[in-house]
């Protein structure tokens, strides 16, 4: 590429992130009115709450919406950096200098032989196809110190490991990225990060893991893959109920349990895969740990009990990272996640009552991005095994290598 046509493009990629985060942030401060609910009532309620309580040196205990790990008490407490403005403006603040920090890190993942934008311009394009949820949830917060740490893991291990574990203290997650890690050294530092900074929280804060039966407790929430059994059943004589139960709009009623316990069992099984895939595979490139690490928030992400609209943040983070090397196999799953994008925003928060409701609109709206995930769940994991683990016969030609491969054709 040209220096030219190189500065073009940066210019270009810089003035469409500046126009979206603009839009987003009129957003979520009410200066343009998003169609459905209220997205900036976690912000400026719940968080707010938690808030309270958590200047006084303990975790909300007794409250069954916090279910989050310690370190995320650091996310509702970052809006005392900016004590001049408001609660929930000084976190949205935050939260587009989360997005801007992501993005530079994608752009420094940028540079180098081999390496591209295009991870820089698919988190410029996708985030905003997910509307103002973005900015008025801690996941982007969550999702820069991922991308940092998989960027890291090249070349500084320990930094990776001990950011990886920082990162599943915040929101458990990112301990999936582990799983991508081949180099003890980055183990060893995540344990001794998770160890000291858990440690910390255990002792000088009451409660710090109180979340652990609340994650338990939880049912299946109506954005669920599970749920589509629900939405369909109730229009043949199911009788549950649609209800805001341990802080998400869940299905309660018979055999919701069952459906439960299936995407728990799912689960298992998409974490027995990646151990076994761990085990076998034997050819490591430079962008194999980005692309197991989106392997494995996707399978995670689809079959979860949960599938709330931010979650799409962490799988636009990790194949924003995957897609800063050319030779990422993920190419297609990451076009598919994007693709899921504005039909989620679409789901939540535009048409969520529809989805509430279990209509057509809603049920076909989550059919298209649950299907969007699934696929991309399987084409990542058949890439994934494909490049690292599956068998490649060579077979040698007696005239020599081809024209095509004697080639080399620019970049």
């Amino acid at each position: 590429m040209e220096p030219t046509a190189a500065r073009g493009s940066l210019a270009g990629l810089l003035g469409i992130w500046g126009v979206t985060r603009a839009a987003l942030l009129l957003c979520v401060l009410k200066v343009v009115v998003f169609p459905g609910p209220d997205v900036t009532s976690d912000v400026s309620v719940i968080y707010r709450g938690w808030y309270d309580v958590l200047v006084t040196g303990t975790f909300p205990q007794d409250d069954v919406t916090w279910q989050y790990p310690p370190a995320a008490a650091l996310a509702v407490l970052s809006p005392a950096v900016l004590p001049f403005l408001e609660y929930a403006t000084a976190f949205f603040v935050l939260a587009l200098v989360a997005d801007t920090a992501a993005l530079a890190l994608l752009l420094r993942g940028a540079r180098g032989t081999g390496r591209s934008r295009r991870g820089a311009w698919l988190w410029v394009a996708a985030v905003p196809l997910l509307g103002p949820t973005v900015y008025a949830r801690y996941d982007v917060m969550v999702t820069a110190v991922a991308v940092a740490a998989l960027l890291a893991a090249g070349r500084h291990p320990r930094l990776a490991g001990a950011l990886m574990a920082f990162g599943a203290l915040l929101k458990v997650w990112p301990a999936l990225l582990l799983l991508a890690v081949r180099r003890r050294v980055a183990w060893l530092s995540a344990a001794v990060t998770g160890v000291a900074v858990a440690g910390l929280f255990a002792v000088l804060m009451p409660g710090a893991f109180a979340f652990l039966g609340f994650q338990r407790d939880r049912g299946t929430e109506v954005e669920s893959l599970g749920s589509l059994v629900f939405h369909v059943a109730r229009h043949h004589g199911w009788d549950g109920e649609v209800l805001l139960n341990y802080g998400s709009v869940e299905f309660l009623g018979p055999y919701v349990s069952w459906v439960s316990t299936g995407a728990l069992f799912l689960t298992g099984a998409a974490l027995a895969w990646l151990v076994l895939w761990r085990l076998l595979a034997t050819r490591f490139a430079p962008h194999t740990a980005a692309d197991a690490a989106f392997t494995a928030v996707l399978l995670f992400t689809v079959t979860s009990r949960v599938i709330s609209p931010q979650y799409m943040v962490w799988l636009v983070g990790t194949a924003a990272v995957c897609l800063c090397f050319r030779e990422s196999r993920m190419g297609r799953p990451a076009a598919l996640v994007l693709a899921a994008c504005p039909v989620t925003m679409l789901e939540f928060p535009v048409w969520f009552g529809h989805v509430v409701a279990s209509d057509a609109l809603g049920i076909t709206l989550l059919t298209i991005r649950n299907g969007l995930l699934v696929a991309a769940s399987l084409l990542a994991a058949r890439a994934l095994w494909r490049a690292t683990v599956s068998a490649r016969r060579e077979i040698p030609s007696a005239a020599g290598p081809s024209w095509a491969e004697r080639t080399t054709v620019p970049s």
